[in-house]
């Protein structure tokens, strides 16, 4: 048996799953202690089915709480950024263009020595090494506990951030390193954003899961932890300590593959009502589509893997308000809800008021909402609808309609037709899609590399690619007897020389139980 976590802004979910069989689910308001609601998830399920931990053999948790820190500025740390690239890029210095408020956090600790490769794996210049571990000396001196590494086409190879990580690492034995490499894609001030945002939460990213393995000992659960990426794969506990910035999105992520699996459907929309947002996203072969733009997160741009998710002010928390016109969102009161809406007892007209006095939905105390007038319910469910059906509308790349899966708490708002698709499915335990998707996902890997057809066939590009994949999945957790390559993309560069052709590659396998 395996559990399933999900950690939200507005909720915390668990479910307790028993091969592909839900065995029990628990919903509650995120606490402010997050650790104690996982905890008390955790043991909620087990003791709805008097399951032992022993019995345990993998917990999967995905989470917000490293999104929420960059978002809002809160338990990050200075950076040390090293960027291989002179005399290439010096007019373009790392974070040019961060916001003036998350600079200020990070610092302006930035290094530029001589290195980097051509697209094709030719010398920009040598490494300077020397200046490596000159700058690795004054980032010491300054006190900097987590470094950023950066260099022109590394993903192309990574042999020079790999060696300015072991200088730096001689010089700093005890300081986390980030290599763009091992996250971000072609596209160096994208990647080298990046890896700054990965280095900014190292000490964020070792408290949490130090503290979520230590509160699994206290159930006593021995059974190795996952943690969610937001490409709908999982990575071990200690990848995800290095590399917390590939948690980023995995919320909407887990409910896009907790839908395809409660539903059975492979290729459909998805909408994920929670307590304050609505994310929409496309599932594409039983995975979230990717989105083919630079991620924004916080107002600083990044090329690492995101969904491609619409999310809009709507949720179960929603206040509605009329003031000439019905207004739902995008304010909302949060985890809140069982404590302010007229349904629970509160003074806030909130969405889930709305639904329950339609009849959506049977929760709560529904004569608190008993004097709102049939036409204002009217009025208000049609502007919930109208909002979900233009996400849906801005998302689709086409007018063929297709099935709608709707999942998350919120769901009880939507219970009439949506334009543009054929059916509206509410699948068992919609409520908690986000922790099942978390429970049942796979172990993967991805590479994103250009290479020159002029230097090398195409064969052995193809096969080097998804080599590459395959083995940063295996690094990840994935039993290596599992894993395939389950995404492929090649795209010719027309103006680069050499025959240029960008190769991406995805790989993803079962969890490796030690």
């Amino acid at each position: 048996m395996r559990i399933g976590v999900d950690v939200g802004g507005t909720n915390t979910d668990a479910v307790l799953m028993d091969g592909r069989r839900v065995k029990a689910i628990h919903k509650a308001p995120t606490s402010r202690n997050v650790n104690d609601g996982i905890v008390a998830a955790i043991s909620n399920v087990l003791d709805i089915c008097q399951a032992a931990p022993e019995d345990m053999q993998s917990v999967m948790v995905g989470t917000t709480h490293f999104t929420n820190a960059f978002i809002e500025r809160k338990h990050l740390q200075e950076v040390g950024v090293l960027r291989l690239a002179l005399p290439a890029t010096r007019g373009v210095p790392p974070m040019v263009d961060w916001p003036d408020d998350i600079s200020a956090v990070i610092g302006k600790h930035h290094y530029l020595v001589e290195g980097g490769y051509e697209f094709d794996g030719r010398l920009i210049s040598k490494l300077d090494e020397k200046a490596i571990a000159s700058a690795a000396k004054d980032m010491r001196a300054e006190g900097i506990r987590s470094v950023a590494i950066s260099g022109v086409f590394s993903p192309v190879n990574s042999a020079m951030e790999e060696r300015a990580g072991e200088i730096v690492g001689n010089e700093l034995p005890d300081v986390p390193i980030t290599l763009s490499s091992r996250i971000g894609r072609i596209g160096l001030l994208e990647r080298e954003n990046a890896a700054i945002m990965n280095a900014s939460l190292a000490d964020l990213s070792a408290r949490f899961i130090t503290s979520f393995r230590r509160a699994l000992l206290g159930l006593n659960i021995s059974a190795p932890f996952y943690v969610s990426q937001n490409d709908g794969t999982l990575m071990s506990a200690e990848f995800a300590e290095k590399y917390p910035v590939l948690t980023f999105a995995s919320g909407p992520t887990n409910s896009i593959r907790g839908a395809a699996y409660l539903s059975g459907l492979k290729n459909a929309l998805v909408v994920d009502i929670g307590g304050t947002t609505t994310d929409i996203g496309m599932l594409v072969n039983g995975f979230p589509r990717e989105s083919a733009a630079a991620a924004d997160i916080g107002g600083v741009r990044t090329n690492f893997r995101m969904p491609d998710i619409l999310a809009l002010g709507l949720g179960g928390g929603s206040l509605v308000s009329q003031n000439g016109k019905t207004r739902v969102g995008p304010q909302s009161v949060g985890y809140r809800l069982v404590e302010d809406a007229y349904v629970f007892g509160g003074t806030q007209l909130t969405a889930t008021d709305v639904a329950v006095a339609a009849g959506f939905a049977d929760i709560g105390n529904r004569s608190a909402v008993a004097d709102l007038s049939e036409a204002f319910i009217e009025e208000t469910a049609n502007v919930i609808h109208r909002m979900v059906e233009e996400g849906v509308d801005r998302l689709k790349t086409s007018a063929e309609p297709l099935p709608l899966i709707l999942v998350g708490g919120g769901s009880i708002l939507v219970r009439k037709s949506i334009a543009g698709t054929t059916e509206c499915i509410v699948p068992e335990h919609a409520e908690v899609a986000n922790a099942i998707g978390a429970s049942i996902a796979q172990v993967g890997g991805e590479t994103d590399k250009v290479y020159s057809y002029e230097q090398i066939t195409r064969e052995e590009a193809l096969d080097s690619a998804k080599t590459d994949a395959i083995n940063r999945a295996m690094a990840a957790g994935a039993n290596e007897k599992t894993v395939e390559i389950i995404d492929f993309e090649e795209i010719p560069l027309a103006y680069m020389p050499g025959n240029a052709v960008r190769v991406r590659a995805k790989a993803a396998g079962e969890m490796r139980v030690c």
